[in-house]
């Protein structure tokens, strides 16, 4: 299904993007799910699948991470089933993609669906991402508060809620309705009658995760090994004191390393390319070889990204899913990027090439491309 978003992007960014939150109202004409409750449950059931049941019964609050065996015991009410990177597993839901696509790729996450009965909901708290949240069938009612300071608790190790807050949007999301709250707003959704919703994550990754992820790839590339000199050294006052200058050129020793612009991007294109969630990948068994890949472009087969892959320019180099692809072709790396179908025209440039034939070749080996056909 195409699904067609009437929003007004500019004004939307202007307005509302990080500032506040937003009811936006029949955002969606006609609203079908992509997914059943059943296809939903399935999913839930594969090891590779990150997903979560939630419930709420007599005050006290249960949460369980997948692969499950069964929901046959969970009655029908106060539970809520939510499944992570659900556009990685599923091409309907997929479609639920594009229409969010003005905004940058490397800040899009996955597609969270999730499935609840009466009276479910996984309490209130806050979220650190923008979310879009879709409502498909059913109705919710949902309830924000302005980003204020609000304690934090845990009803149960897997969850934390806060504290009661006021209302600046207190509503009910019927289909194709949208609700999208910035991060650091308190909400809380309960449904009222069996409902399923579509969550549109962007990520925003902290300090403590990308110096972290930094430090990873300075140790595994063997970087960061010039040491500390100081041949202007005089006897200092008190030997336990470091002085503010060697304190600075310390610090100093450390933005070094990160200011290497080949290696800051290199770094930050393997970061945001590599995904949060699991990929569903398949790899072609018997692998193609390089002719066969050129004759089935020329014949106008179309070849198809893999859902959830993440393909990115930065700094002048292009990446996917984690490592760098290298080509003179930049223009038709440029088209990796932008479209998630290609085929012989938007390639032609570079059609008569052997080493990008054989480039494509390897990732269409390595399950991140395949043929629409086949």
């Amino acid at each position: 299904m195409d699904y067609q978003l009437d929003l007004d992007w500019n004004n939307f960014l202007k307005e509302y993007w990080q500032k506040k939150p937003v009811i936006l109202k029949h955002a969606f004409k006609q609203f079908i799910d992509p997914i059943s409750a059943d296809e939903l449950a399935g999913l839930a059931m594969e090891t590779d699948v990150d997903s979560r049941l939630i419930s709420h019964n007599n005050g006290h609050w249960q949460a369980a991470n997948g692969p499950f065996e069964s929901f046959n015991n969970l009655g029908e009410t106060n539970w809520s089933l939510l499944v992570q990177a659900v556009n990685h597993w599923h091409q309907p839901s997929a479609a639920l993609i594009p229409p969010f696509q003005r905004l940058p790729d490397w800040r899009f996450d996955d597609l969270m669906v999730s499935f609840s009965t009466p009276k479910g909901g996984v309490g209130p708290h806050i979220d650190n991402y923008d979310v879009f949240i879709i409502q498909g069938s059913g109705k919710r009612h949902w309830r924000v508060g302005d980003a204020l300071p609000l304690k934090q608790w845990c009803p149960h190790p897997a969850l934390l809620h806060v504290e009661p807050f006021d209302a600046i949007i207190d509503t009910i999301l019927e289909s194709g309705d949208i609700l999208y709250i910035p991060p650091g707003f308190p909400h809380e959704g309960y449904t009222i009658e069996t409902a399923m919703s579509f969550s549109i994550g962007f990520r925003a990754p902290n300090g403590r995760e990308l110096i972290s992820s930094f430090a990873d790839y300075v140790l595994e590339h063997d970087l960061g090994n010039i040491h500390y000199t100081d041949p202007e050294l005089m006897l200092p006052i008190s030997t336990a004191d470091v002085s503010p200058k060697e304190i600075e050129k310390l610090r100093q020793l450390m933005i070094d390393v990160i200011q290497q612009p080949d290696t800051f991007n290199d770094w930050l294109g393997r970061f945001i390319t590599t995904p949060l969630h699991e990929l569903d990948i398949v790899r072609p068994d018997p692998a193609y070889q390089k002719d066969d890949v050129y004759d089935l472009l020329k014949q106008g087969e179309t070849l198809i990204r893999l859902n959830g892959l993440r393909v990115l320019h930065v700094g002048g180099r292009y990446f996917v899913n984690g490592e760098p692809i290298i080509s003179s072709h930049t223009d038709v790396l440029d088209v990796l990027c932008k479209y998630h179908e290609i085929n012989a025209a938007l390639i032609a440039s570079a059609m008569e090439s052997k080493s990008f034939i054989a480039l494509l070749t390897e990732l269409i080996n390595s399950g991140y491309w395949y043929f629409s056909d086949y």
